[in-house]
């Protein structure tokens, strides 16, 4: 017989996605379905029916062109903090409310205050967008009658899968308010915000097996009935277990429009600024700490907006011949959230706003240089508040095509760089299905995730940047966004 696939589904903000992999992580399957959702002001829905119709589309056609091969388990990502109200059998009361709905935001206050020194132990701040305070809003419109229970947005596909409703993940579950450390929810803050516990899931570890593919669901997807369904993670984490990055040290960052950092850590950060927060690792007592911030590749796309692939590496080319490099902050916008917490920040090039000005190859360089540099700040928080940051660290996202980029981040930061072949969510979810059956998740990392290349840091160069880093600090810091410690241990 056959050996047998792992599948990976990442629910995501425009699509859904599927793909199966076999034992060695080679693509056997994928398919994908576009999501569409409505926003209006601050509000951002999405109906939970299509999340499953679309889900299940997806898995039909991997499962017709996995031709029978036997499945070994599969496994939900979705994105962090949208929830809804079910029925307790599941059927949902409400719409979808997306991660990035704040519709919610004043109620973030309150959800701060009731839990304020659990979520300091925890290491972070109750954030307007979260789930604890859209969960407040519900309370306050009426909407949490006895009957009324809070699901996560993969907790929908994964009741579908098995028949029955679900336990939610930790993963998904912590902007909810639930307890890492003490593995409950914290029933004394939800009796400060009037909250029932009944309203609220059970939860389990990612990994954990939530249930079989029920038969109706077999004949919806073309799964074979029985396969395990196994509890997930939120798409940040699950594309950390695609990138490969499970061993303390090791990290993944993730350069798109912004820039977000996770990795493994042997014990949970303390960060008093509330820039990091971290999750439980599904594998050994490790946390995966990290943060996101506002800057990054976005400002590429605002400062040169009609730039194509062939004008990119243009200006890619005339940035490395750029001797005298202009201090820049790339933020797009204002406020900054990680490494540091600025509502107030806004981005600048040399001594004036983020603009191109007249010498578009040093706008160019200036602006890659300062993701780097926010990079390094970054990690410099992480030590700061316990990590090992000794990499190596995972290049993934889409900025990652620029190699001249690559390696002027890897020479920045003076660590080891690996690119994996493919970083996606998806694939973060077969690697937790694989390694949950066969019970050793960064074994089977090992085995499923490769790697496109490899970057070593020049240390001549290294040093070479790092006048430019500490002018960047110092900036920060005089401009009152930057902690003075932080900027001092970071220098």
């Amino acid at each position: 017989m056959a050996e047998p696939v792992w599948i990976g589904v990442d629910l995501g903000t425009q699509s859904v996605r599927a793909l199966a992999v076999d034992a060695t992580g080679r693509q056997r399957a994928a398919a994908a379905r576009p999501l569409t959702g409505r926003r209006d002001g601050p509000r951002h829905e999405q109906d939970p029916a299509d999340w499953w119709r679309l889900t299940a589309e997806a898995l039909a056609e991997v499962s017709e062109a996995l031709a029978g091969r036997p499945v070994g388990a599969l496994a939900v990502c979705a994105t962090s903090g949208t929830v809804l109200l079910t029925d307790p059998d599941g059927t949902p009361r409400t719409p979808g409310v997306m991660y990035d709905d704040t519709r919610a935001a004043e109620l973030a206050a309150p959800a701060q205050r009731a839990g304020a020194e659990l979520w300091t132990t925890l290491g972070y701040r109750m954030q307007p967008a979260w789930a604890l305070p859209k969960l407040l809003w519900w309370r306050e419109r009426g909407l949490l009658d006895g009957e009324a229970r809070l699901a996560h947005q993969p907790d929908v596909v994964a009741a579908a899968l098995v028949g029955h409703p679900v336990a939610s993940d930790s993963s998904h579950a912590l902007k909810t308010g639930y307890d890492l450390l003490a593995s409950r929810w914290p029933r004394e803050v939800l009796d400060r915000l009037r909250l029932d516990p009944a309203t609220l899931p059970e939860v389990v570890r990612p990994g954990t097996v939530l249930g079989a593919v029920s038969e109706a669901a077999a004949r919806a997807t073309g799964l074979p009935a029985g396969t395990p369904v196994v509890a997930g993670m939120t798409d940040g984490c699950a594309a950390q277990l695609a990138a490969g990055a499970l061993e303390i040290g090791q990290w993944n960052t993730v350069l798109g429009t912004t820039l977000a950092l996770k990795g493994v850590s042997a014990r949970l950060p303390r960060d008093p600024t509330g820039a990091v927060y971290s999750h439980r690792a599904p594998h050994g007592d490790r946390w995966l700490p990290g943060g996101a911030s506002s800057t990054g590749a976005g400002a590429v796309r605002a400062l040169f907006p009609d730039a194509d692939q062939a004008a990119l590496a243009q200006l890619t080319e005339a940035a490395a011949d750029v001797a005298d490099v202009p201090v820049c902050y790339p933020l797009v916008g204002q406020g900054e959230r990680f490494p540091f917490v600025a509502p107030q920040a806004r981005g600048f090039l040399g001594e004036g706003p983020l603009a191109v000005g007249d010498d578009p190859a040093a706008a160019f360089a200036a602006v890659l240089t300062g993701v780097a540099h926010i990079e390094r700040l970054s990690f410099a928080l992480l030590a700061r508040a316990g990590c090992d940051v000794g990499g190596p660290v995972a290049f993934t996202g889409g900025a990652a095509r620029n190699d001249w980029w690559n390696q002027l981040r890897c020479d920045m930061l003076g660590v080891p760089v690996w690119l994996p072949v493919n970083p996606e969510p998806a694939l973060g979810m077969a690697v937790l299905a694989a390694g949950s059956i066969g019970g050793d998740i960064p074994a089977a990392a090992r085995q499923l995730v490769s790697v496109r290349r490899a970057l070593t840091p020049d240390p001549t160069r290294t040093e070479a940047l790092l006048p430019g880093y500490r002018a960047f600090v110092e900036e920060l810091a005089g401009r009152g966004w930057l902690d003075p410690a932080l900027a001092e241990g970071a220098i």
